[in-house]
């Protein structure tokens, strides 16, 4: 299924001006979600009707769908009836996200509702609570996965437990999202905003490495900005990312060779299936180019992260890219034309046998 970006807002803590602009711009990068959320607006009915439609509608009229977060104290304070999502038709939602769940039960029937809402499920669980509903015979077409965001530093999800819990909803084929922090929105649902973010390890990250990492573990469709509002600057590196490749971004080498350079940045490389646990071999590349020349230049020894093109006396192997995984002594044969960010070197851990991956210049 087609990867999507999305952003959040809260019209509780902003204006109604400054969230359709932003949406307007999120549309323009290639946005296609918007997550808002019902929790924490302290506002009758009617006032909440009125905002809250006016800017879904001003979303869908930008081809963005909108998925609004509710909890049971959200039906009862809006008098709304379990069994009649009328309400959240006539806003205009695409769905709802039950940041608490029921029993299983309900969830199933909320899914077989007449208006067509998408019932997006709080995945942040590993138990069987997804198990529980699907025993109930839901429209499993109209369940969907989203992680939660964590406002307080250091209450984000450890790896381990995001994968397996995530791995759940992966297993039945349900779509599954989760959320990224920019670095500089102020706005959130609560008083408290170190971040919004589903795991940990990201809250100090850049906001493209943290939508690599997420869509790199193979486990997450959609990657949502949890907080308001994203810089241009980010919306737009996001935008730019390549949503089914890992794609590292390379500190070059200053006496690279043009073809070396061809070779890094305009060809897509292939992870040799038979593995090596000391480098990424590309060697379909050396093919490609084996009519051409690659002088030897001074040689280094071979740290992580490094990348190497074969020389013109590593023999069969000239031409060969590889990407180095361990720390290995100097190899003549080889020439180091650039080095991937530290900060994305974790990275190199998700590039599989017969992986494809990417490299892009720094800049």
């Amino acid at each position: 299924m087609a990867r999507k970006l999305g952003v959040s807002i809260y019209p509780e803590h902003s204006t109604k001006e400054q969230d359709m602009s932003y949406l307007t711009k999120a549309s323009h990068y290639g946005f296609e979600r918007v997550f808002t959320c019902l929790l924490s607006v302290n506002k009758e009915k009617e006032d909440i009707i009125t905002d809250f439609s006016e800017i879904i509608n001003h979303a869908k009229s930008k081809n963005i769908e909108v998925i609004l977060d509710i909890a049971p104290a959200v039906f009862q304070k809006l008098g709304i009836n379990y069994d009649d999502l009328r309400l959240f038709s006539e806003l205009g939602a695409d769905g709802i996200r039950l940041d608490v769940g029921f029993d299983g039960l309900r969830e199933a029937k909320l899914t077989q509702n007449e208006y067509g809402l998408n019932i997006e499920l709080n995945m942040s669980n590993d138990i069987n609570y997804l198990e529980n509903i699907l025993s109930h015979q839901p429209n499993k077409d109209r369940l969907l996965g989203c992680h939660n965001f964590y406002p307080q530093r250091f209450t984000g999800l450890p790896y381990d437990f995001f994968v397996r819990c995530s791995r759940r909803f992966k297993r039945y084929g349900i779509r599954t999202a989760a959320f990224v922090t920019s670095q500089g929105g102020a706005i959130g649902p609560w008083d408290i905003n170190d971040g919004l973010c589903t795991l940990e390890q990201h809250r100090q990250l850049p906001i493209d490495i943290q939508a690599k990492h997420l869509w790199a573990t193979g486990c997450i469709d959609d990657v949502v900005i949890g907080n308001a509002y994203a810089s241009d600057a980010e919306l737009r590196l996001l935008s730019e990312l390549n949503r089914n490749l890992i794609e590292l971004k390379v500190q070059t080498e200053h006496n690279m060779s043009d073809v070396e350079e061809r070779i890094l940045f305009n060809e897509k490389h292939i992870r040799r299936g038979d593995i090596s646990d000391y480098m990424i071999r590309s060697t379909e590349v050396r093919k490609k180019y084996q009519n051409e020349e690659f002088p030897l230049r001074t040689s280094v020894s071979q740290k992580r992260g490094q990348i190497s093109i074969g020389n013109n006396s590593f023999g069969k192997y000239k031409g060969e890219l590889q990407v180095i995984l361990k720390d290995m002594p100097q190899d003549k044969r080889k020439n180091i034309i650039g080095k991937v960010v530290d900060e994305e070197l974790f990275l190199l851990d998700y590039i599989k046998p017969w992986g494809s991956f990417s490299l892009k210049n720094k800049g």
